[in-house]
């Protein structure tokens, strides 16, 4: 159906407002962390997968880094495979593993390759076994309460920490015109699979090829302060001051911790938005409302 003239309009206003933004982004590396809700509504897939094609189009190199905690849940309840987790991080034994390796590094990682090149991209899956992309050493968990003397050290299996990401692929990639979809999964240097932290992984990227941007996508709209509004813009200074009064705490800390250390690691800037949002990146990037939270070492 062809636009009216009011939408047509409004669709060049969008556009031209968006053009500043394409112009300082143009030949810059994004690097995206998707989860959640934009996972599993096939209207969000559609829209993510258009925002990552589009971007490649207009020159942005994308990379995304995916999760898939819920699938992996759902295929181990299938299985009779008891799930138990410990700090929020699920205890991942032989078998888990190879559930986890089964899910992330198969059915979801070759779903999201597909929307992309259905949309009109070229996008490679990858793990990090894949050319050594992503090196992982075991993570160590501590559990320490006031009666103990020294931590408790945690065995919580095959999960990891990434130690070192090989660039070389992603350059060879991004160079060649494709985006580079990758499954958080590590290899040790004794050769096993590690789970590692879809969050942890996309921040450690951006870091290593000091991104334009690090964004990722949640279930909520944003960092909020204690009147539950939306904070959209921070200094990295302002949200060491909200971890410090404990407007920022619980389940919220990993993730800001990963954006604030990107951030002080040379990324230019972190956005944590709303995933819930139909195009939720290309509103956060290209427009000058976004949808969420924009964390920066600049003044605000």
């Amino acid at each position: 159906m062809p636009l009216t003239r009011q939408q047509a309009i409004a669709t060049s206003q969008i556009l031209s407002e968006a053009m500043p933004y394409i112009q300082r982004f143009v030949g810059k590396t994004l690097v995206i962390k998707y989860g959640g809700n934009a996972m599993t509504d096939e209207k969000l897939k559609a829209s993510f997968a258009r925002d990552i094609v589009m971007m490649k189009l207009i020159g942005i190199n994308p990379i995304v880094v995916h999760g898939g905690g819920p699938q992996i849940g759902n295929l181990l309840e299938q299985l009779k495979i008891e799930s138990h987790f410990i700090n929020g991080m699920r205890v991942t034994d032989s078998k888990t593993m190879d559930v986890v390796e089964m899910v992330l590094g198969g059915m979801v990682n070759k779903e999201i390759v597909g929307l992309i090149n259905s949309a009109g991209g070229k996008a490679i899956g990858l793990t990090g076994k894949d050319g050594e992309l992503l090196r992982a050493r075991k993570l160590v968990v501590k559990h320490k309460t006031p009666d103990m003397e020294a931590p408790e050290i945690i065995d919580i299996g095959h999960v990891g920490e990434v130690e070192k990401v090989n660039v070389k692929v992603l350059d060879m990639l991004v160079n060649s015109d494709f985006i580079p979809v990758i499954a958080p999964i590590g290899v040790g240097e004794d050769g096993h699979a590690y789970n590692i932290n879809a969050d942890l992984v996309a921040g450690k990227v951006a870091e290593v090829l000091r991104a334009e941007k690090l964004i990722l996508l949640t279930n909520i709209a944003g960092l909020l302060d204690k009147e539950g509004k939306v904070l959209t813009g921070l200094s990295t200074a302002q949200v060491d001051a909200l971890i410090e009064d404990g407007t920022i705490y619980g389940g919220m800390l990993p993730k800001i911790d990963c954006a604030l250390s990107a951030v002080k690691c040379g990324v230019n800037s972190a956005h944590i938005i709303d995933g819930r949002v139909e195009h939720a990146c290309m509103l956060e990037i290209f427009t000058n409302e976004g949808v969420g939270t924009l964390i920066t070492n600049k003044t605000l």
